[in-house]
Parts: C-alpha cells; structure tokens; sequence
C-alpha cells in the first residue's frame, strides 16, 4: 500500500512538473512580444561593403533628432527619449568621441536623423531593473534616397518611470515607441534596401519589352501586392475592413488568431504581428 501511494505521489509530482513549463510557455514575454512587433534587419557584407540582406520591419522617424553614426563605427552614443522629448548626446560626448576617432585617424562623422527619414529596427533590448527600452536601428538607405549609401546606424534608449516597466503590457510600451518611431506603410517595406540594383536593371528591362509586356504584368503585380494589404501593426478592425470576418478565431489572451480561408493572422495586444 505504502509503495502504491509513493508511486502515485511520484506520478503526479511528475505530471506537474511537466505542465508547468508549457503553462509557462504560453506567456511570452515583453521581449519576446516587442521582438515579433518589430522585426529586426539582418545585414550582410561583401566586397562592395555592406547592405541589407532580409529587411526588417519598416519604421518611419517621427521626432527628429536622433543621433546616428556610419554603420562601420563601433561605437554608438545613445539618444534618450525620456517625457515625450528627444535628448540627444550633449556637446561634451561628441567632443570626446571627435578626440577619440582623431587618435585612430578617422574623421568624426556623424547625422541627426530627421522626421519622416525611415530605419530598419536592428535590435531591442529590454531592461526591467533600469526601467528601458534600447532600441538600435540602421537607416534604410534607399527609402531616404541616400547616395553613395552609408547604412546610418543609432541607438534610442526609452526611459520609463521607475518600476513602471515590470507591470506594463506590450502595448503600452508599443504607445511609447510609436511617438518616435511608427510602422510605415512605405510600398517598400517589403523589400526595401534588399535587391535595390537588381530592381533598377528590371525597369530598363521591362522598357525594352515594350506596352505589351506591362499589360501582361499588371494582373501578376496585383496578386503580388494583394497579401501586402495587412501589415504589421494593424488592429483586428482593420483587419477585417480589409478582409471581411474570419472563418475562425482563436483567443489566446495577448495572442489571437484570425483564420481565413487560405491566411491566418496573428495578433499581439491587438496589433498584426504574423501573417501566414
């Protein structure tokens, strides 16, 4: 009897010890849910320099400012965004960092970014324990028609009051971020500063195949651009302006499904995070 009460005691210590990591999966985290709000750009190299090898989620500037540098620089001096105001890195930084890049003689160079110029996040990085969001991004070059490209790069660090970020849901903090930097409804946030030659070279080729050519294209260009009619960012209202009510939905708490008939939409905190 005593070896058959064990064993049951075992099983069950077993079971919930299994269903506690799951329980615990289901709950992502602000990192995790800022991440998949704001997917960051991965950035390759060759011997004509740098560029961009899978875009990340395109951001449109909304408060000028921000200080960035080169993308070769190794080091970066943090804009703060702190009241609804930007504070970019005083006088005495700079001076320090012209001192710095003269000894290794290299010209200090740096660039105020400007409202309506559009970046690519490139990393965030949560920090419960100093109340901030740090957010690096890199300019998309092409966007902003930027020639020879220089790929920008700057670092904005999102101060909260203190002991506020341990109970703030991704929204809010999505609410803070969108006063600097919000989700552009650029046509060229699907491809961006990837594949910019390429595309250059496909409209004179498309010129030579004459008016015949573009008419056969034409139907092909509206089925492309038709999924690129939800975008990241979107509400579930929005959603459904655009595509009419889901067949399904699934309610997750933060996480909800929208089910079509050959889509599925995610929502994060009510906002388009994945659409498949």
């Amino acid at each position: 009897m005593a070896q058959t009460l064990k064993a049951v005691i075992s099983g069950t210590a077993f079971i919930l010890t299994a269903l506690v990591p799951c329980s615990l999966a289901q709950a992502p985290t602000l990192q995790e849910q800022l991440a998949a709000q704001y997917k960051a750009v991965k950035m390759g190299s060759d011997t004509s320099g740098y560029s961009v090898v899978d875009p990340g989620t395109l951001l449109a500037i909304q408060k000028g400012g921000i200080l960035a540098v080169p993308y070769t620089d190794q080091g970066v001096l943090p804009t703060k965004y702190e009241g609804g105001a930007i504070h970019a890195p005083g006088g005495l930084s700079l001076m320090g960092r012209k001192s710095l890049m003269g000894r290794f003689g290299k010209e200090q160079t740096t660039h105020l970014f400007q409202v309506g110029d559009k970046v690519y996040p490139s990393k965030i990085d949560v920090n419960v324990a100093k109340d901030t969001v740090s957010m690096s991004v890199v300019a998309c070059d092409t966007c902003n028609k930027t020639d020879p490209p220089t790929y920008n790069k700057a670092l904005v660090v999102f101060q909260f009051p203190r002991g506020s970020l341990q109970k703030a849901g991704a929204g809010e903090v999505e609410d803070i971020i969108g006063q600097v930097f919000t989700i552009s409804d650029d046509a060229q946030q699907g491809g961006g500063d990837q594949g910019g030659q390429q595309g250059a070279q496909g409209q004179g080729d498309q010129g030579q195949q004459g008016d015949q050519g573009q008419q056969q294209q034409e139907p092909q260009q509206q089925q492309q651009a038709e999924p690129q009619s939800i975008e990241k960012g979107m509400t579930p209202e929005q959603v459904e302006a655009a595509m009419g009510k889901p067949e399904k939905i699934v309610n997750l708490g933060a996480k909800k499904l929208y089910v079509y008939k050959d889509l599925k939409v995610t929502f994060l905190n009510g906002k388009v995070s994945d659409v498949q």
